[in-house]
């Protein structure tokens, strides 16, 4: 099977990684990649977000399968083009990916489909934002309406903050507070049959204890010890088969990855969002996890096949990544620094390139992602630090405490 997957980011090298082990997959294609991904894929050029060159890319490399890595191109319609071209494509269309690229219309479709989420507002003024926050109270929650690169959110006591990053957005969705540890759950799914992937937990935070701003992800580790054991049944059950049905009753339906994320409130699992594909740092562990043959499972996906697909396997024991941020982030990250030790085994490359003189240098905010497995929580997380520790790259900071209350037993659902 040859294979054409569309990124550059950690979630794409991840991926990767992952279709380079299939052995049913005997050409990788990626485009347009990055230093880590050239290791283990054939780097091609395009601009990911414009579907007519992906789809003409695609038939020039004969693909038997695309896999869409990041939201934008998705929300732009690739995966539509693709697949009017007679090649099969995991990613939902861009009708579907809706879900992702406009917080009113996930939740209109929670809403209809009955799925337990936060209340919420849909506001595009400072006067609806402001009777949208007296009504819910603090912790504020404003979410950007569209992408945002995984920054468009802010989770603040300050009135005054919440206000400024609604200005700043426009239209924004104002939501209640939901409690309680936060988990994320990927369902790969043909828009009919649905198969849930192990639920991992990421690091929302830039600095330890959960301090500081939102980022994209500082971290993650699966599998959950502490999370309740009937938690992926429920929420298959109350949020995924649901929002399935809805969709595919819009005419609208979804294929692809359902990114579920979650808050284990005292009332039971609540939507905090939706995305629709591989969430980025929790892609690295899960997949690193996952002993079923990657290629295999998404092109059923694509092909409407997924029924029929057998169970999902998965190795023993445990996996935890660790991000390593590029000085200033999650501000406007510093680039250009020149990285060294980032070239083994389980460092996942997510914002690299090489300078003029060949070395691999910064290119993001979030630079590399540390990724490593091991018998239990407690020895991938002693892995993926050894892996850390061993990376150089002047100005660039990362959280000491991945996974360290799940190991120490200090977080309950």
């Amino acid at each position: 099977m040859r294979v054409l997957l569309i990124g550059s980011g950690g979630r794409e090298h991840a991926l990767a990684v992952g279709l380079a082990a299939d052995p049913s997959v005997d050409h990788l294609v990626a485009a347009p990649g990055n230093p880590g991904i050239a290791g283990v894929a054939e780097l091609r050029a395009v601009t990911a977000t414009d579907p007519a060159a992906v789809a003409a890319l695609a038939v020039e490399v004969a693909a038997d399968l695309v896999i869409v890595g990041p939201e934008a191109p998705l929300v732009a319609g690739v995966a539509d083009a693709v697949r009017a071209k007679g090649i099969a494509c995991f990613g939902p269309s861009a009708a579907a990916a809706r879900l992702e690229g406009s917080k009113e219309f996930a939740k209109d479709v929670m809403a209809a489909a009955g799925v337990p989420t936060a209340g919420y507002y849909a506001c595009s003024s400072p006067d609806e934002v402001q009777r949208a926050l007296d009504e819910f109270g603090p912790p504020y929650v404003v979410k950007n309406d569209g992408l945002a690169a995984g920054k468009g959110v802010v989770v603040t006591s300050s009135p005054e903050e919440a206000l400024a990053h609604a200005r700043e957005c426009g239209r924004v969705v104002v939501e209640q507070y939901l409690s309680g540890p936060e988990v994320s759950l990927f369902v790969v799914t043909d828009g009919t049959a649905a198969m849930p992937l192990m639920p991992a937990q990421d690091f929302k935070r830039v600095r330890d204890a959960d301090e500081g701003p939102n980022t994209g992800g500082m971290g993650a580790y699966a599998p959950l010890p502490w999370a309740p054991a009937d938690l992926v049944e429920r929420v298959m059950t109350e949020t995924v088969e649901p929002t399935l049905a809805e969709m595919r009753g819009r005419g609208t339906p979804f294929a692809g990855l359902l990114y579920v994320g979650l808050a284990l409130t005292p009332a039971g699992p609540k939507v905090i969002e939706f995305n629709a594909r591989f969430g980025d740092p929790e892609t690295q562990v899960v997949l690193a996890l996952l002993a079923t043959p990657l290629g295999g499972l998404l092109h059923a996906a694509a092909t409407g096949t997924l029924g029929s697909h057998p169970p999902l396997e998965w190795h023993p024991g445990a996996a935890v990544t660790v991000v390593v941020a590029a000085h200033r982030y999650p501000g406007t990250p510093r680039t250009g620094d020149v990285i060294t030790g980032a070239e083994r085994p389980g460092v996942i490359h997510a914002g690299t390139a090489r300078n003029a003189e060949g070395a691999l240098v910064s290119a993001g905010g979030r630079v590399l992602a540390a990724t490593a497995t091991g018998a239990d929580l407690a020895a991938a997380r002693a892995a993926a630090y050894a892996l850390v520790d061993g990376i150089s790259l002047a100005g660039s900071h990362h959280r000491t405490d991945i996974a360290l209350r799940a190991v120490e037993g200090t977080i309950t659902a």
